[in-house]
């Protein structure tokens, strides 16, 4: 019997990690039959960012493709990444929906739930390690792993042993960023082993280049499990290759006994299928040592850069950086992962351009009063006490922040029967339309159409003129520029101003162009403090104001940031609700 098991990520965070989670199923479908006779431990194939993109971008039901799986993959167990009481989405739902999806995701074919929260707050761990229990299935607590102060090997030890006590049937260590040196991986397996009598699997990303030595030393301190990518989907901010870890254990205690000739068969597989997402493909392939001293995760580094150049900032990275760390303390030292990274990360931007906590994001605000949990240390109380006050609450949630959310599958059956029109809806469909209500109508709407396709021609130039002026003709020129999948249209004029819209067809053009931004007309006029896209209006246009009042609220670096009247009168938008809008642009006017 193989002393250290694999687990191959080929199906889901591979290429989450290298092409923006872009593969279909009928790209999967050829060489699961492979796949299933290596001997894996598990393949993860389902959860994570998955969901969300195969409704968003590929016309494909994530509920088929994980049954098509499931059929394809008789002997090898399927994982699945779950965000404890987020599930898929991006907030907390209530208890019965995570019960629900559970169940249904169960039946479909998971048969290892990985679980794990941002803040590895248990209490966030409940409901869905309850229901998965009910299942009959596997559970797997995932701790997400940061470097702090704050984040000590007893600290881990602690929480395995709350997990442990939870009945969870196995644990992991979730590195996300490839932070885990290698000696501390070993230190750290080692006391947890100790500690705590399950199975433990170590789930590291290359980013930083330390991850195969990583691996290698968490099974000699006696992991029983690691986490690998077939060697063609590995390596950059993905993982280790699953070939080189096999060989490296080859004819040793750890010996994996899988077959080196399949994995090679597979991995030739994977090399065309990657030619089909060249366009989705990050430059970045390589290490990215920078992390090391920054601690920042390479994805949340790369969306730094490109907020900071959207905002006309890019000169203020190191200051950004620098801040991030006071952020992640003032905070409460949260792992940087989904959501809490973004979190840090847009809150670190505003504090760099417009002063320490000057400007809150609501997500700020919720993380600061307890909204998500409760972080793993404290938080400063000055910071604290300004969210409470914004969001006019007296104290903080210092329950399960789950408690106050009441039971909702019932009405989400409801909104989706009237969204589609029918008596009756799947289980499926509600829980899609419950995790994301705004992408799921058009996906409904159009669904029989059937999933998209990409093929090796589709690796398109970024940028393509579309009948450019000539040079120097004083004339606008027009390019077609493709951004994660969608193109846009863009209009550089003679001055070097430009304007971006959605191109016809393209995966963004569901939602119309705005109207024209109105020209104010003598008012006190409101600018948007960043560049970014209203989400919606506070107030109905029209409406008398006092100084202070939210009036708009903005969606910028994926964080909702308010606008407030300068001044009392009555509100004027000069922009449509869903607008693009860039920093400084007037929104509104007072008069």
């Amino acid at each position: 019997m193989a002393k250290v098991k694999l687990t191959d990520l080929v199906l889901r965070d591979a290429h989450q990690s290298l092409f923006a989670t872009r593969m279909v199923t009928d790209d999967m479908l050829p060489i699961a039959a492979k796949l299933d006779k290596v001997g894996y431990y598990a393949l993860e194939a389902w959860g994570g960012a998955t969901f969300d993109s195969a409704i968003r971008f590929l016309n494909e039901d994530p509920w088929d493709r994980l049954k098509k799986l499931h059929a394809a993959l008789p002997n090898t167990p399927i994982m699945m990444l779950l965000r404890g009481q987020n599930l898929l989405g991006y907030r907390h739902y209530a208890d019965d929906v995570v019960a629900k999806f559970v169940e249904t995701a169960a039946k479909d074919g998971v048969g290892i739930f990985r679980i794990f929260d941002a803040l590895n707050d248990p209490r966030n761990f409940k409901a869905a390690t309850e229901a998965a229990k009910k299942t009959g299935k596997h559970v797997q607590a995932a701790i997400s792993y940061a470097t702090t102060p704050f984040h000590t090997i007893d600290k881990y030890v602690e929480l395995a042993k709350q997990f442990a006590d939870m009945g969870v049937d196995s644990l992991c260590i979730k590195d996300m960023a490839g932070l885990l040196k290698p000696f501390d991986a070993y230190d750290l397996v080692k006391a947890i082993k100790k500690a705590v009598d399950l199975p433990l699997e170590i789930h590291s990303h290359s980013t930083t280049g330390m991850s195969v030595s990583t691996l290698e030393k968490a099974a000699e301190a006696g992991a029983d499990i690691l986490d690998t990518v077939i060697s063609s989907l590995s390596m950059g901010t993905s993982h280790s290759p699953t070939e080189t870890m096999v060989e490296i254990f080859k004819g040793t205690e750890y010996d994996t006994g899988l077959d080196i000739n399949l994995l090679l068969e597979i991995a030739s597989y994977f090399r065309e299928v990657r030619k089909h997402y060249k366009k989705f493909e990050s430059s970045f392939l390589g290490a990215d040592t920078r992390i090391l001293v920054s601690q920042v995760p390479g994805g949340m580094l790369s969306n730094l850069e490109s907020q900071l150049k959207e905002q006309g900032a890019s000169d203020k990275i190191d200051d950004v950086l620098k801040e991030i760390a006071v952020v992640q303390k003032d905070f409460g030292y949260p792992p940087l992962v989904t959501p809490t990274s973004q979190i840090v990360g847009t809150q670190a931007v505003f504090n760099v351009l417009f002063g320490r906590y000057n400007k809150l994001t609501g997500e700020s605000m919720d993380l600061l009063v307890g909204k998500y949990g409760k972080t793993p240390a404290d938080k400063n109380s000055e910071v604290v006490k300004k969210a409470l006050e914004a969001l006019k609450m007296e104290k903080e949630i210092t329950h399960r922040p789950a408690d106050d959310i009441p039971n909702e599958y019932g009405k989400l059956e409801e909104e989706t029967k009237k969204l589609l029109g029918t008596d009756t809806v799947s289980t499926e469909d509600v829980l899609t339309y419950a995790m994301f209500p705004k992408v799921a109508p058009d996906f409904f709407k159009n669904r029989s159409k059937g999933p998209v396709k990409f093929t090796a021609e589709d690796a398109a130039p970024a940028a393509t003129p579309a009948a450019a002026a000539p040079a120097g003709s004083g004339q606008a020129a027009k390019y077609v520029v493709n951004v994660n999948g969608a193109d846009y249209n863009v209009v550089v004029r003679p001055e070097g101003t430009m304007a971006v819209a959605p191109a016809a067809g393209a995966a963004s053009a569901a939602a119309a162009a705005a109207p024209a931004p109105a020209a104010p007309s003598g008012g006190a006029v409101i600018n948007a403090p960043v560049a970014g896209t209203i989400i919606r209006f506070a107030v109905n246009e029209g409406a008398s104001v006092n100084s202070g009042d939210t009036i708009i609220i903005i969606e910028s670096m994926k964080m909702e940031l308010e606008i407030k009247a300068t001044s009392a009168g009555t509100v004027h938008f000069l922009v449509a609700a869903g607008a693009q809008v860039n920093a400084q642009q007037p929104v509104a006017e007072l008069k």
